[in-house]
């Protein structure tokens, strides 16, 4: 229990070295400029951004989403991938919507459902600062990454 409980505390703290690893991994393989892991809340619908690589500033801390709005809170409520290739043309909504793209400075994104027990509650996104759409292969490398931090987190998170 008290092993559990100090993942948590790095969890919150956005630290735990195993998810830090795979994001950095992550991010070199795909040549792009960040990585980031939300997360849905224990308690309530709220969307919030726990780790970060690549990240311009520590604004990711501090964005909440609730579910179904950012890319975060529209990939979990969905569970399906979300992609942007121009941001912020082409977008569903406003600008606003999407506080992630908006503090990073990303212009193209790549974003997964994270499962836990058969539901999605967490997303892994990867970015870059210009025009790119991610082709098959990284969308695939994304896939797998998610499903290599659903391991990580299945014991520890929900």
């Amino acid at each position: 229990m008290e092993f559990k409980e100090e993942h948590r505390r790095l969890i919150d703290l956005g630290e735990w070295p195993p998810v830090i690893q795979l994001c950095n991994q992550l991010k070199e393989e795909l040549q792009c400029d960040f990585v980031g892991l939300a997360i849905q809340n224990e308690i309530g619908p709220d969307v919030r951004w726990h780790y970060a690589v690549g990240n311009l500033n520590e604004k990711y801390k501090r964005i909440t989403v609730r579910f179904g709005k950012g890319i975060a809170g529209k990939v979990i409520s969905s569970g399906s991938p979300m992609m942007m290739t121009d941001f912020p043309n082409h977008i569903l909504g406003k600008m606003t919507d999407y506080p992630i793209a908006l503090a990073e400075k990303l212009v193209s994104t790549y974003a997964v459902p994270i499962q836990f027990n058969a539901a999605p509650k967490g997303v892994l996104l990867v970015g870059k600062r210009e025009k790119y759409s991610f082709i098959e292969d990284e969308q695939e490398k994304v896939k797998e990454s998610a499903e290599s931090l659903e391991q990580l987190l299945k014991e520890i998170v929900f």
